[in-house]
Order: structure tokens, then C-alpha cells, then sequence
């Protein structure tokens, strides 16, 4: 539920009353994966979706449902080889939904840390004894946590270690564990969704290209740096949707700033004096991504000079260049459609290709790196 988290924090200070529909689990190729949420209100508002589309209207009831009764349950939705516009899953897929009416407890905590950017964990039971299902604990990135999951005073313990340890890898998905907290007891199945602020992208060069590179780095949930050393060049009126304009040699602020194993970072300089330095350093850090622009005669000049630097074979193995994927693209807006299109195949697993005449999966299981706000696991 904290991907639309904004607007049911807005719910709450308002004091609606509504239902939220999580998902939970997923099978074959269903269209979102756990952690997705659609939610109702008491006047019937809707926001967010759970499959695309395929079951909405169901889970829609099921959300009016649970506010009338106060019940949470869980339930299944599959494809109907009877009738494809029936309530089930016309990809083929199979997802679990929860649906749970949201009455205080910890929940307006984590929609309050979700909408302020803070790092939090939200845990909920799954699977288990109907008495304990829905119930939630919120943890925090020290370990510390509010709320009780009921039962074993251990379950809450545990359940806020193995919480804690996801929350640090951006990571959203589903543990199993014992009511008493053990890996003997009664099993529960608990899911776990990590709040993160959104992941850095940093554009180095403040060129056409860069700009129209920053509006599909937000689309994306990117928190957005542009760097570059000209004043006349690194201006808010040339970016306004950065979120961020560093004025300072590329390599000295990568040094400077932070970044972690999210972070992608954009070389669109294609100025060996600028270049040369910058990817020295950038390909030695444990960071997501690392794209120069340039052609192929520059691609290779710049290997030659990284090599000659001291760049190892295996540091050069990482760099993404020429930047982005073959699209045929020339305008600055195609060009940076190319280069987040494989900033995700790269986040994501994908290979790049058609997915016309292929047999590849259309989704893959697990990024190579967490999401923005929600990260997730599938």
C-alpha cells in the first residue's frame, strides 16, 4: 500500500475511513507483483490497481466488503479458461490478494514515513490463524519497531529482523516464519513492504540531451542531480524538473556525494577531459549503473585512455556505452527514451529485444537493484 501512500496519507488526516486490497503473491505472468494495492473509501473513491485491470472490479467489492464487516481476508484470482471476461486473469496469471480495512494501529505511521521519504518497513501477516491475520508492525531502520503482530512476544522480534534486513535492500516480498517466532512453530506467512527514499540518478553534462534525460529519470522515481562544471550551462531554468544542479568538475562531486548500490549514473559529457577522470572513479563504486554517451570511434578513444589510467579489463566491463539501447534514436527526448529504457532492462534483467516472435518472459523474477519508493523483489 505505500506506492499510493500520498494519497491515503491525505485519507487519513482527513479521517476516512477505507479498505486496502495488497498484493501478496503471485503466480505465472501476473501483471503486478506483491506490494501493488488498490484502496476504497466509504464513499466508494478508488485509487491505485492490483492486476492492470483484470479482477478491479472484484477487488473493488471486496474492499466495500471489508469496510462494512471489519473482516480481512485473502483472496485468489486465476485465468478462466470458461470465460476470459470473467472475474479471474486473463494473462494467465494467479494473484492473492489481501483485503483489510485500515483502523489506525500502525498504518497512518507508515504512510506518514512513506510520504516524508523516511526509510520503513511495513509487516503484515499473510497466512495464518484468522484471529492474527492483517495484523501489522512497523520497523524502522535501527530495528526498533511499533505495533504487535500478537501471539509469541518473539514473533514480533523476528519478525522485525528479517524485516530490517530487506528494508536495507530496498526489497518488498514475503517471509515465512513461526508464530512463536521460530522456523518450528505454527507457520505464518508475513509481507514485508520496505518504504526507501527514491534511487539517485546523476546526469553529468548539462546538454539538450540531459534535460529531456531528467523528465524520463523522474517519470522513472528517480531523485535527479545534474552536474556539470559551466555555470552558464547548469541552470534551474534549463532544468526546472531536476531536483538538483551541481555546479563543480564531475569527478570532485561524485567523490563528495553519496551513492549506493541503486544509483545510476549518466556521462553524457563526451569531453575526455571531463570523461576521462569521472569514469575512473565512477566504475570503481558499487553503483546500479554506469552509461557514457559518445560515438563508437569515442567509445573506443575513451577506452584507450581509461586503460591507459589505470581501468582494469573488468572495471571497463561494466560501462555501458555507447549509452542506451539500439532504437534508432536521434532526437534528445528518443535518446533518452533509449537510455532509460535500458537503465530498467539492466534494473529489471531484461534483455532489450522485441517481445514480438519471442519466448522470453515478459516479466522477470527480481531486479538487479530496488525500486524507487517501493522497492520490490519481483
Amino acid at each position: 500500500m505505500l506506492d499510493i501512500a500520498e494519497e491515503l496519507h491525505r485519507w487519513v488526516e482527513q479521517g476516512r475511513a477505507f479498505a486496502v486490497a495488497t498484493v501478496v503473491a503471485v503466480g505465472g505472468s501476473a501483471p503486478r507483483q506483491p506490494g501493488a494495492a488498490l484502496a476504497v473509501d466509504s464513499d466508494g473513491t478508488a485509487i491505485g490497481s492490483v492486476s492492470g485491470g483484470c479482477v478491479e472490479g472484484a477487488v473493488y467489492d471486496l474492499c466495500q466488503q471489508a469496510l462494512e464487516d471489519g473482516r480481512t481476508v485473502v483472496e485468489r484470482f486465476g485465468y478462466s479458461d470458461e470465460d476470459a471476461f470473467a472475474v479471474g486473469l486473463t494473462c494467465g496469471g494467479i494473484i492473492d490478494i489481501l483485503v483489510t480495512p485500515v483502523r489506525g494501529g500502525v498504518y497512518p505511521a507508515a504512510l506518514a514515513a512513506a510520504v516524508s521519504g523516511e526509510a520503513a518497513a511495513l509487516v503484515r501477516i499473510v497466512e495464518g490463524p484468522d484471529d492474527l491475520m492483517g495484523r501489522a508492525i512497523l520497523v524502522h531502520p535501527d530495528g526498533s519497531y511499533e505495533g504487535v503482530l500478537g501471539g509469541h512476544p518473539e514473533l514480533d522480534r523476528t519478525a522485525a529482523a528479517e524485516a530490517r534486513a530487506m528494508l536495507d535492500g530496498g526489497r518488498t516480498g514475503t517471509i515465512g516464519i513461526g508464530a512463536d517466532g521460530s522456523r518450528c512453530g505454527q507457520p505464518l506467512t508475513l509481507l514485508v513492504e520496505s518504504s526507501v527514499p527514491a534511487p539517485r540518478m546523476i546526469v553529468f553534462g548539462a546538454i539538450d540531451f540531459a534535460a529531456a534525460l531528467v523528465r524520463v529519470g523522474k517519470f522513472l522515481g528517480y531523485h535527479v542531480t545534474v552536474c556539470d562544471a559551466r555555470p552558464v550551462f547548469a541552470t534551474k531554468a534549463r532544468f526546472p524538473e531536476a531536483d538538483e544542479i551541481v555546479v563543480a568538475w564531475p569527478h570532485r562531486y561524485l567523490a563528495t556525494t553519496d551513492v549506493d548500490a541503486r544509483t545510476v549514473l549518466c556521462v553524457l559529457t563526451h569531453d575526455a577531459k571531463f570523461d576521462v577522470p569521472l569514469l575512473q572513479a565512477a566504475l570503481k563504486l558499487p553503483v546500479a549503473y554506469v552509461g557514457a554517451m559518445g560515438s563508437r570511434r569515442t567509445h573506443e578513444d575513451r577506452n584507450k585512455r581509461l586503460r591507459e589510467v589505470g581501468v582494469t579489463e573488468l572495471e571497463l566491463a561494466r560501462l555501458r556505452s555507447p549509452i542506451g539501447l539500439d532504437l534508432g534514436a536521434r532526437t534528445p527526448e528518443e535518446t533518452a527514451l533509449s537510455i532509460g529504457a535500458e537503465i530498467v532492462a539492466n534494473r529489471r534483467g531484461g534483455s532489450g529485444t522485441a517481445l514480438t516472435g519471442a519466448h522470453t518472459p515478459i516479466h522477470h523474477d527480481g531486479p538487479r537493484e530496488p525500486a524507487g519508493r517501493l522497492g520490490s523483489v519481483a
